[in-house]
């Protein structure tokens, strides 16, 4: 149906947001991609008042959190921090404010982490509104860069109207795919690095171009009023769903959506968003995926019009498998009609036919920076119930390294996605050489940042994106402030700023945002304070209770203990890393807490 091809029209016109008279546009900080990392840099920068551009080549602004993507990924509540700590705060405030304290809507946000597509959309924009040095460029298209000296100068971008040209002092690439890195030159990787090149268990044996499969976040629900039944693509052809009746039939599949627990061919993703939608994903190791590893290899570096039909391709697959289940007559008639009760969501996406305009690229060129993020980044310290140590830390993640899989053996119904991977982790700090090139003096990139294919599988999250974009945001205003490159721009200085807006670069469980120490118990961690208290028996290396989902409460040995007793050897570590950080210490502290409330700068 024609109205499917609404997706790709809307992405290919090229409007401009406002006309710029043919003079170039002079900005700080060019921020390419508002995606939430770009959102987060373009907040943090514009905290300085410093002239931020916030460049999208689409039209919707928030990426993948307004894409469908509702369902965040994360394992704890205390793990949030930041740029995603204060949105999903908003989110959460909207729903009260609408529907009150105690409505079903305020519960189902779970915290404001699971809004709607459309809502998480409109608190983004609400938050960038408050930043008056904040201008928005939508339907801006890049197509070159300018270099001289080590440094980006000029930016150029298509518009349907002509080209624009930006001429910035800092430039950060918050694109999913990296395209203003690779356009300026930067070393960039796109595939899996053999096994041998930095030791990762999770590598495979030889390089390949192979990389993580994309799908659509389809916004869908079981309210009969807000349901719109599921268009169907112009090249369905049901022979090619057929292969999944004999397994129905033979009880492989339960249901066509639901969660693990019951055999199921669609994750409908738990908890429920609120107003009774769900976020549907690709079903892990399943027998039937939404994922199409191989059939995307060409989208990181193809053109506008190669990435169009990789993405039509991955959208007709995902609706044809829907409209198949919900309506052929080889489908049990039960299994049919509860299938049937599904649709998408009327108010969600009705500008481009009731369908997210974004495909889930998980992954796509990586930058090749300062510091390459591995498999060995997010192993235990040793005798630890921490994670490696990283005192250059910008941000924490806790996720996983996560894998859907890069290739696909067998039948398309019936066979088995290879490469696919899911390794449970402490806690990991990430460092600040990610985000930053090794040459270009001016540029910063935290969602196509730097690491290896399975390190990238630990960092490519939109919570941990979001403390990246915030990360390089901060940066670029030091740089801009002291007239050094972004490889000169201290660290510490750097940490201190993402710590007095609330980010975390060290997972501390029961000291949180907000409170009275959370700096100062940030600043000793991050040295290194925490790391040893706890060891790391089987039982401090889990994750807490199961709440729900993929959701748990904190790590375990990964708390301060206020009220724990200093003992003489804690003193005297913490009292050498309190002096090493130019920290007076107050003599009579008799636990971790009081030690940590009276450290005092000198």
């Amino acid at each position: 149906m024609t109205e499917i091809k609404v997706i790709v029209a809307l992405l290919t016109v090229l409007a401009p947001a406002f006309a710029c008279g043919g003079e170039p546009l002079h900005c700080d900080v060019a921020i390419y991609g508002a995606t939430p990392g770009g959102i987060s840099a373009a907040l943090a920068a514009a905290d300085e008042n410093i002239d931020v551009l916030l460049i999208e080549p689409t039209n919707r602004i928030g990426g993948l959190t307004t894409h469908g993507l509702s369902h965040s990924d994360f394992h704890s509540f205390e793990s949030l921090s930041g740029a995603f700590l204060k949105f999903s705060q908003r989110v959460r405030s909207h729903y009260v404010k609408h529907y009150g304290e105690e409505s079903d809507q305020v519960r189902d946000s779970w915290q404001g982490t699971h809004g709607e597509p459309s809502v998480n959309r409109l608190v983004f924009h609400e938050m960038l509104a408050e930043k008056p040095t904040i201008r928005i460029l939508k339907r801006h298209r890049l197509t070159s860069t300018k270099i001289d000296a080590q440094a980006i100068q000029e930016l150029r971008f298509e518009t349907s109207s002509g080209e624009t040209v930006v001429v910035p002092e800092m430039v950060i690439d918050a694109t999913y795919e990296g395209d203003l890195l690779a356009a300026a030159g930067v070393p960039f990787r796109v595939g899996r690095e053999a096994r041998s090149e930095y030791g990762e268990s999770l590598a495979p044996l030889k390089s390949d171009r192979q990389l993580q499969g994309y799908n659509y976040r389809l916004c869908m629900t079981q309210d009969e009023p807000n349901r719109i039944a599921i268009p169907v693509p112009d090249d369905y052809r049901r022979e090619d769903y057929v292969a999944v009746v004999p397994l129905i039939k033979a009880g492989k599949f339960k249901a066509a959506f639901g969660y693990p627990g019951r055999p199921f061919i669609l994750k409908a993703h738990l908890p429920a968003l609120p107003n009774r939608k769900h976020d549907i994903n690709d079903v892990s190791k399943g027998l039937v995926r939404l994922s199409l590893p191989g059939h995307n290899v060409d989208y990181p570096e193809g053109d506008l019009a190669t990435r169009r039909k990789i993405e039509q391709e991955h959208l007709n697959w995902q609706l044809g498998l829907i409209h198949f289940l919900q309506t052929d007559a080889a489908v049990p008639e039960p299994f049919r009609s509860e299938a049937a009760t599904w649709g998408l969501c009327r108010d969600e996406f009705q500008e481009s036919g009731y369908l997210p305009p974004q495909i889930y690229v998980r992954e796509a060129r990586r930058m090749v920076g300062q510091y390459v993020y591995t498999e060995a980044d997010t192993e235990y310290a040793q005798g630890d119930s921490r994670g490696k140590l990283h005192r250059d830390a910008i941000a924490v993640g806790e996720y996983s390294h996560n894998c859907h899989g890069t290739g696909h053996e067998g039948p398309r119904i019936g066979g088995t996605h290879r490469g696919e991977f899911y390794k449970a982790v402490a806690p990991y700090q990430i460092p600040y050489g990610v985000i930053v090139p090794k040459q270009l003096r001016n540029l910063l990139v935290p969602v196509a940042c730097s690491a290896s294919h399975v390190g990238f599988c630990a960092l490519r999250l939109e919570p941990i994106w979001m403390s990246l974009g915030t990360a390089a945001g901060e940066a670029s205003v030091l740089s801009l402030q002291h007239g050094v490159a972004v490889q000169e721009v201290g660290v510490s200085e750097l940490q201190e700023r993402i710590w007095k807006g609330g980010g975390a670069t060290v997972y501390v469980s029961d000291v949180s945002p907000g409170q009275p120490d959370f700096i100062a118990v940030q600043r000793l961690g991050s040295a290194g304070a925490l790391h040893g208290l706890e060891p790391g028996t089987k039982k401090m290396r889990s994750r807490g209770k199961h709440l729900t989902s993929q959701y748990y409460e904190a790590y375990r040995g990964h708390e301060l203990k206020r009220e724990e007793p200093l003992s003489d050897q804690l003193r005297q570590r913490w009292t050498r890393l309190a002096e090493e950080l130019g920290l007076q210490v107050s003599s009579g502290a008799k636990t971790r807490g009081e030690f940590i409330a009276g450290l005092r700068p000198n």
